[in-house]
């Protein structure tokens, strides 16, 4: 579905807002590290980003086979990696969503595209998501996030159950 203009812009105006009083200054990192850290009240990391999922049953063994922690409560699925997760909310949780949730009010399956930074070589990666079942439908070299977007890492492009475009980068 496509945004009304006034709305996007809406988003726009509030995200220009929200960086401009961030601060993010360069500076010596440890190794594997972005080289770029948060001044005091600003925005350092993510701690998790929520989706709907429509595919329960087939979106925990899917993410399970691929070595991420997975918690199940009543109203969503977590699955946890590093210090981040993602929550996916169960089909009775956003189907019945008020406009006083804390939810995406519009968001149905599938609307995530997550990239995920894998540590492993290629051949576990490729192992895992073979296990999985996931089929590889885009490859590629590209800029990723880290230091500013500066460094280049190898990307597989895979689907999840529910849709969703899952990337896995490869830092060299």
């Amino acid at each position: 579905m496509v945004q009304p203009t006034r709305q996007r812009h809406g988003r726009r105006k509030f995200l220009e807002r929200l960086v401009a009083g961030t601060t993010v200054a360069a500076s010596a990192s440890p190794a594997g590290g972005s080289g770029v850290r948060a001044q005091e009240g600003a925005i350092s990391s993510f701690d998790h980003v929520a989706v709907p999922m429509q595919n329960t049953e087939e979106m925990i063994t899917f993410y399970r086979a691929l070595g991420v922690h997975v918690m199940e409560t009543a109203g969503r699925v977590s699955v946890h990696f590093g210090d981040q997760k993602i929550n996916f909310h169960r089909p009775a949780s956003w189907q019945r969503a008020t406009p006083a949730s804390l939810r995406a009010p519009a968001a149905t399956p599938p609307c995530g595209d997550f990239c995920f930074v894998w540590s492993g070589s290629e051949e576990s990666l490729m192992a895992a998501l073979d296990r999985a079942g996931a089929e590889i439908i885009g490859s590629g070299m590209r800029d990723g996030g880290r230091a500013l977007g500066t460094v280049r890492g190898m990307s597989r492009y895979v689907r999840d159950p529910d849709g969703n475009l899952l990337e896995f980068m490869i830092y060299s």
